[in-house]
C-alpha cells in the first residue's frame, strides 16, 4: 500500500519524531518495522529531512530548529535580532534545559548553537512570527538575563536600546527566579 499522501497531508508543515510515523503507519495497517524504510525513502526523495536523530519536518526552515530540542527557545544574540536590537542576521541560538551537548551543530546544513540552561532559569519566552514561522524567542527581559547567565558580552549601544524598553517590574520578577551571581551580573549590566 501506498502511505505516502496521506502521510503529506497529516505532516505537511510540522515537526514530528519517528515514533510518530511508526504510528502512524501502524494505524494505516503497514508492517511494524516498515517505518524505517519509509523514512530513508522520504529523505532520499526530499520530502522530509532530519532536523537531528529522531527528529523531521517536511520543510528545512532553520528557525524552527528549536523543535528538535523541545522544550527551547531562541535566545542571546539570536534574540537581539529578532527583537530589532541588532541589524545583523546570527547562528541560531537554541536555549534548552534537555541534558544535552552544549555547542554548534548542523541542521540543514547550516549551523546552530545549542546551550543547556538550568531548568529553574527556564522561563521568559515568547512566542513570535519571524521569517514566517512561529518561533519561540526569549523576551527583552529574559534575553539580558542571559547575558548575565552565560557570561556573554553585550555591546553598550545594544544595551542602552535594551535598557530603554525593559519592562522593570517583570525585570525584577524575573530576578527573583534567579540565583544569586546571576542575580548581580544583570544589575551590573543594568549600571552599565
Amino acid at each position: 500500500m501506498n502511505y505516502v499522501k496521506e502521510f503529506e497531508k497529516k505532516f505537511s508543515g510540522k515537526t514530528f519524531t519517528t515514533r510518530d510515523v511508526k504510528i502512524f503507519l501502524e494505524n494505516k495497517g503497514a508492517n511494524k518495522n516498515y517505518y524505517s524504510l519509509f523514512i530513508a525513502n522520504e529523505i532520499k526523495k526530499e520530502k522530509i529531512f532530519r532536523l537531528k536523530n529522531g527528529v523531521y519536518s517536511t520543510n528545512q526552515n532553520l528557525d524552527e530548529s528549536e523543535k528538535a530540542f523541545f522544550p527551547s527557545y531562541h535566545g542571546l544574540q539570536e534574540a537581539l535580532t529578532i527583537h530589532g536590537f541588532w541589524g545583523q542576521e546570527t547562528v541560531p541560538v537554541i536555549i534548552t534545559p534537555r541534558k544535552i551537548r552544549n555547542g554548534e551543530r548542523k541542521i540543514f546544513n547550516s549551523k546552530i548553537l545549542a546551550r543547556r540552561i538550568g531548568r529553574k532559569m527556564f522561563f521568559g519566552y515568547e512566542t513570535k512570527k519571524y521569517h514566517g514561522a512561529w518561533i519561540t524567542v526569549s523576551d527583552p527581559e529574559k534575553t539580558l538575563i542571559d547575558f548575565a547567565y552565560y557570561n556573554e558580552p553585550i555591546g553598550k549601544e545594544t544595551l542602552e536600546e535594551m535598557k530603554a524598553i525593559i519592562d522593570k517590574k517583570k525585570l525584577e520578577k524575573y530576578l527573583k527566579q534567579t540565583n544569586k551571581r546571576t542575580k548581580t551580573k544583570t544589575e551590573k549590566l543594568l549600571v552599565l
